[in-house]
């Protein structure tokens, strides 16, 4: 017998026959004789419904009466389910994140995760009962409900393996596994049997979909056993994992991240500290910047350009303007139609010419690269976002074309 905790994604329980299938998988599993614990996202576009409707009511509601209304979408979820289950003779417990002691820090929206507790799981399943946890959902030293912000539910199940000690954790989505690229959108996209978590985390953040990146780095924090496969078919999906094989291919996957601005400060002084005043102010409130280039200095000033998130846009140019006095710059240039396109392969480290290869496929193309950043595994680029798609085609067809 073992512990699986399984988690299924608002696309797979979107209506009653969709949660029939899942309560059907989460059957079979209890049934095989083993323990299981499964967390739920709310149904469909519950949870954008429910946005729409706080602001019928409040153009700008605060984060935590939201996150207060955001969290119900999961707790409706996990009840059906369980009514589900129990119509079909499996005994289960529906509970919401507070139920189960999931206690997060008070960043409303966005909150961290602190401690898991395991004592009423742990009592529901030696009950012989299978434990469906709202997902995306915690309770902070205040008692207030937060949430966990975008991909919550995926890192509440990683956090449950890991507090529980689970055997496996299975995320299930509309898709089977991980793929070298969007199987959606690429042709030829071709299904990985497993992927390091160092891959996986590198792919989460230029943009994939499959898994969200706050779930990959816990899981590779803990070392929970891992595995991507879908809600709609019964078939293997990929595991992710620490360890590689010995003959790694050298890049495992081509992405793209649209959900990307571009902004140049020009004219800032050349000098010592401008880019730490420049960084600092939107790190205070907590704005990640992803690609930095810096010009060389000519008549004693310099541009300094960076990207960050769609979603951070508009604070992000608020907060530069409020302070450009502060920092010296003499205009900001902003670009919200660029996309970062992304290839990720441990075998890159060992590799040379990966970059090459990468930059010869968009030039026969013409797709023009407006900015580059590497790392050790991974290599991105901006590019004009109407060229995003044939980037991502031409850069998988260099590397798994037949």
């Amino acid at each position: 017998m073992a512990l699986i905790v399984q988690k299924f994604g608002g696309s797979s329980v979107a209506d009653v026959e969709k949660v029939r299938r899942v309560a059907g998988i989460i059957a079979d599993t209890y049934r095989e004789g083993n323990d299981v614990v499964v967390v739920l996202s709310a149904q469909g576009k519950t949870t954008d419904g429910l946005i729409k409707l706080a602001k019928e009511y409040n153009p700008n509601p605060s984060k935590r009466e939201l996150d207060m209304l955001l969290s119900t979408g999961e707790q409706q979820s996990v009840a059906l389910c369980a009514m589900m289950l129990a119509a079909m003779r499996i005994p289960a417990v529906s509970l919401t994140g507070w139920q189960i002691g999931m206690r997060t820090n008070s960043n409303y929206s966005n909150a961290t995760i602190k401690s898991v507790g395991s004592e009423r799981i742990r009592r529901e399943l030696d009950a012989h009962r299978v434990v469906l946890v709202a997902g995306f959902q915690g309770i902070n030293k205040y008692d207030d409900i937060t949430t966990l912000g975008r991909g919550g539910s995926d890192t509440s199940a990683v956090a449950i393996a890991a507090a529980m000690h689970a055997d496996l954790c299975q995320i299930y989505t509309d898709v089977d596994g991980v793929y070298t690229a969007d199987p959606n959108k690429v042709k030829n996209a071709k299904k990985l049997d497993e992927i390091t978590f160092d891959e996986m985390l590198e792919l989460a953040s230029a943009g994939a979909k499959v898994l969200h990146n706050r779930s990959v780095e816990m899981a590779k924090r803990y070392d929970v056993n891992l595995e991507v496969l879908s809600s709609y078919e019964r078939k293997p999906g990929t595991k992710v994992r620490g360890a590689k094989k010995m003959e790694q291919a050298v890049v495992s996957g081509v992405t793209k991240d649209v959900n990307v601005i571009r902004f140049t400060l020009v004219g800032v002084a050349d000098e010592p500290g401008v880019a730490f005043k420049v960084f600092r102010i939107l790190a205070n409130e907590k704005i990640n910047v992803d690609i930095i280039l810096q010009s060389l200095g000519r008549n004693n000033t310099q541009d300094i350009t960076f990207t960050v998130g769609r979603a951070d846009g508009d604070q992000a140019k608020e907060l530069l303007l409020n302070e450009q006095d502060k920092i010296g710059f003499k205009r900001l240039d902003i670009d919200d139609h660029v996309a970062k396109v992304s290839i990720v392969g441990a075998g890159m480290l060992m590799t040379s010419g990966v970059a090459v290869n990468m930059f010869d496929a968009l030039a026969s193309k013409k797709v023009n690269i407006e900015m580059i950043s590497t790392s050790e595994i991974k290599v991105s680029v901006l590019v004009d976002e109407k060229d995003a798609d044939k980037a991502v085609q031409a850069i998988h067809d260099k590397f798994f074309g037949d």
